[in-house]
């Protein structure tokens, strides 16, 4: 079973795969005057950390093209969802600045260091 399912395609298991739950609140949250915090939370998002280490150029591109669209959907084991890692849940998200480092591209040994991004439920 994939870890990772983008648009319907398995991917390979990522290296790093970190789950966050972020919480939006309302534009009016902050401190009052008696420095109580009035955080106003009107919504959780998911944030997911993603790397996959030494990756070579085929599955670099498999990976960032599999990335690529404006928001996706991702099919993942949410530990808030449910304490079986066979359930998968479906959200959309979208996704940040990418980078990958080379770590060699002499010829026949052409790798890079990793690839990470994050995606952050819409």
């Amino acid at each position: 079973m994939a870890m990772l399912i983008v648009d319907g395609v398995e991917l390979k298991t990522p290296s790093t795969f970190q789950w966050g739950l972020q919480d939006v609140s309302d534009q009016s949250a902050g401190r009052t005057q008696d420095a109580v915090m009035h955080k106003n939370r009107i919504a959780q998002k998911r944030k997911i950390e993603l790397e996959w280490s030494n990756p070579t150029p085929e599955e670099i591109y498999a990976i960032v093209n599999a990335f690529q669209p404006e928001y996706i959907s991702v099919q993942y084991h949410d530990p808030l969802d449910s304490p079986d890692p066979a359930v998968l849940s479906t959200r959309r998200f979208y996704v940040g600045d990418k980078t990958a480092p080379v770590y060699s591209w002499a010829v026949g040994e052409e790798r890079y260091s990793a690839v990470t991004f994050n995606i952050i439920e819409v």
